[in-house]
């Protein structure tokens, strides 16, 4: 958590609104600049790592191909050798996440120089980031596969499945962060080029191979990160076709679908960590609001006939998020105590509503996790990548 007296008089001045003239991006550069440079600087020692430098055995892919297990799937204790068995919310702490780690590893690097170097304009931050894009997008013999066909596999069930693709959520702060670049004099505008066609292959892979099409259907915030993730590399690539389905499919799907009049995300509260994925599912929500809003179609403003809406949503869960004691339900089976953290739909609610209250909630979160779990469900942990200026 940032312990500062700077963000006791931050928190002062937002709840006295004195603040009110200020730029969301001005408080949230104010609040974690010093952290954020200090990220940056960290980052420009880190050599880049992509998903070749581990295999598993257990992969039906090369070596070039993300792989990852699922997350809830067991060894069968009467038959230790043969076909997992699922235990729902309990993670299983002896599968394959190597990748997974090197992607959020990718992720916070280029977040962190991105983010420096939107702060100070210093050219160093994107020509070290060049060298972590160029390895996982270019280099032939690092560069990993622009798809995921071997992604949270089941020992002795499937090879892949379209539930993994959720794990490419992490590579939208990577995209974020080169958008923040892309104007730089360092950035090299064939890696560019380059970095551009790598998602084109990805975009065209999700919307056309029947693992993205299962992923898009999912009921659930499964659904809601297909939508999230393809927005945002949809925007980046320039795909305009994409980002009108995504903005449609947000109103007449995910809202429709997922959102109770109360505000709540049944289908999240459903399971066995209901806290967590309803923060998750509220978060993923709020980015593709955050994405995908313009002064034409603002989704932040988007209701449903009966009422149903974004506001109602954060306003549901911000309750629980400032006073987790309120909450009703049973506690998550696992990582119950390391919630909330500065959920990102605080922040991009308190821009979108100017309620100072969810400003001074987030500010006063740990905004710099360490927990993989966390992290992995914290894909936004760079604001700053999210807000113009």
């Amino acid at each position: 958590m940032i312990y500062k007296p700077l963000l006791f008089s931050l928190l002062c001045l937002v709840v006295n609104n004195s603040f009110a003239y200020d730029s969301t991006y001005l408080l949230t550069s104010k609040i974690l600049r010093d952290s954020i440079i200090a990220k940056g600087n960290r980052a420009l020692k880190e050599r880049p790592i992509t998903v070749t430098a581990t295999y598993c055995s257990r992969s039906a892919g090369g070596n070039h191909d993300f792989f990852s297990e699922g997350d809830y799937w067991w060894p069968d204790p009467k038959n230790p050798n043969g076909t997992y068995i699922q235990r729902d919310g309990m993670t299983n702490p002896n599968n394959f996440v190597e990748h997974r780690k090197a992607i959020i590893r990718f992720s916070e690097i280029i977040g962190s120089l991105a983010s420096a170097y939107k702060l100070t304009r210093r050219e160093k931050y994107v020509k070290h980031a060049s060298k972590h894009l160029n390895a996982w997008f270019v280099d032939t013999a690092t560069i990993m596969n622009p798809s995921l066909l071997f992604a949270q596999a089941i020992k002795g069930k499937v090879t892949g499945r379209g539930t993994g693709i959720i794990d490419m959520i992490q590579m939208m702060e990577v995209v974020k962060g080169v958008e923040a670049m892309e104007q730089s004099k360092a950035m090299d505008v064939r890696l560019l080029d380059k970095v551009k066609h790598w998602f084109d292959n990805y975009l065209n892979w999700i919307t056309t191979y029947p693992y993205g099409i299962d992923e898009r259907e999912a009921k659930n915030n499964h659904g809601t990160c297909w939508v999230m993730q393809v927005a945002v590399f949809a925007r980046f690539t320039n795909n305009l076709q994409l980002i009108d389905y995504c903005t449609n499919r947000f109103k007449t799907v995910l809202i429709p679908n997922q959102l109770a009049i109360d505000g709540s995300f049944p289908l999240e509260m459903s399971r066995t960590k209901p806290y967590g994925y309803s923060l998750f599912n509220l978060d993923a929500m709020s980015t593709i609001c955050q994405e995908l809003s313009t002064k034409q179609e603002n989704l932040w403003n988007f209701s449903l006939p009966d009422g149903r809406n974004m506001k109602q949503a954060i306003t549901f869960m911000a309750t629980f998020v400032a006073n987790k004691t309120l909450w009703k339900l049973q506690p998550d089976v696992m990582y119950w105590t390391e919630w909330p953290v500065a959920q990102p739909f605080l922040l991009f609610g308190y821009q979108a509503y100017q309620d100072s209250r969810l400003l001074q909630t987030w500010a006063g979160l740990n905004h710099f996790p360490i927990l993989e779990e966390v992290k992995r469900n914290l894909p936004i942990r760079h604001p700053l990548l999210w807000i113009n200026e």
